[in-house]
């Protein structure tokens, strides 16, 4: 087993943002705790529903269940990640539990849930739980992957397409394609995306989790917006991010949260701040060929690329 002392090596750089979007009221909740040279860190958002303030409370009952079940095990690290599995599972759980006791003695919340991603990091392994249709992206090199499942009839009916099941153009128009097809409300969980083996996290990796406002400006645009910058702060990641949804002006813009994660060798981040450098990125945002965007799916994982050549992550 891996020892705490390796968490040195490595410099979390985690910084989250939120904005109301065109709704009146904000469902999104979000929780970071990476503290500063510790070998174990997470992000707890989700994304409630149920109107006004049902998904308001509904996404604040999963993050704090979440977080404080996450919290009570941080303290001993190789055990946590020795059953987190079991772990990640019961706080899914549980929080249920919750939303359906709040929800079962106020009749006017019923129908009130939320999603759920929570990416877990233990010694620079990368561990998740999700459910519902948050995504969580790993920007790796010049790509960007979709790590979790999305747990949605739209998902369901590409697959019917890439299938050759059904046409492009039935999956595009069938009425229910923006309905979840799990989420925590207080009944049986259908589909859990649990990941229990590890993804090696590496130096540069920058992780996304968000709620799905984020995906109004496309995984295109957000993949060229990491991509441009990438050699900045999370928090200014962040801040382009929200301001391509802020440009976008649309109408019908939903919530957004999300939380920007820096993985930096820690004597490359130190060198970096003593040097009080700041890498001019003006020759990599500029529009040339090596910053076009494609999508390309190989298995359960769709990244988009950026002027690379199609490859399955290691």
């Amino acid at each position: 087993m891996r020892t705490m002392l390796e968490a040195a090596q490595y410099h979390y750089d985690a910084a989250p943002a939120i904005c109301l979007g065109r709704r009146d009221q904000q469902e999104d909740s979000l929780a970071v705790d990476f503290p500063a040279g510790a070998g174990l860190g997470f992000i707890v958002l989700a994304d409630g529903m149920g109107g006004h303030a049902a998904g308001d409370i509904a996404s604040k009952i999963v993050v704090t269940e979440i977080f404080s079940e996450l919290k009570m095990h941080a303290g001993d690290p190789a055990r946590f990640e020795q059953n987190i599995g079991s772990i990640l599972r019961s706080a899914v759980s549980c929080a249920n539990e919750c939303v359906a006791s709040y929800a079962s003695s106020r009749p006017e919340m019923e129908g009130m849930g939320s999603t759920l991603v929570a990416p877990i990091i233990v010694n620079n392994r990368l561990y998740w739980i999700s459910v519902g249709d948050s995504p969580l992206y790993l920007f790796r090199g010049s790509r960007l992957f979709r790590l979790n499942e999305e747990h949605s009839v739209a998902r369901q009916m590409d697959h019917l397409v890439m299938n050759g099941h059904i046409a492009q153009e039935v999956a595009d128009q069938h009425p229910d394609r923006d309905c979840l097809t799990s989420v925590l409300i207080g009944a049986a969980i259908p589909e859990i995306d649990c990941r229990e083996v590890p993804i090696e996290l590496r130096d540069n990796d920058i992780l996304i989790a968000a709620s799905d406002g984020l995906q109004f400006i496309g995984e295109e645009q957000i993949a060229q917006l990491v991509h441009e910058q990438r050699n900045r702060s999370s928090a200014e990641i962040g801040a382009r991010l929200l301001k391509g949804i802020t440009d976008l002006d649309d109408p019908d813009q939903d919530n957004v949260s999300l939380c920007v994660l820096k993985v930096r060798e820690r004597n490359k981040a130190i060198a970096d701040r003593d040097q009080g450098t700041e890498p001019d990125i003006t020759a990599t945002t500029r529009p040339t060929r090596t910053t076009r965007m494609f999508v390309k799916v190989q298995g359960n994982t769709k990244f988009v690329m950026c002027g690379m050549s199609a490859g399955r992550e290691q």
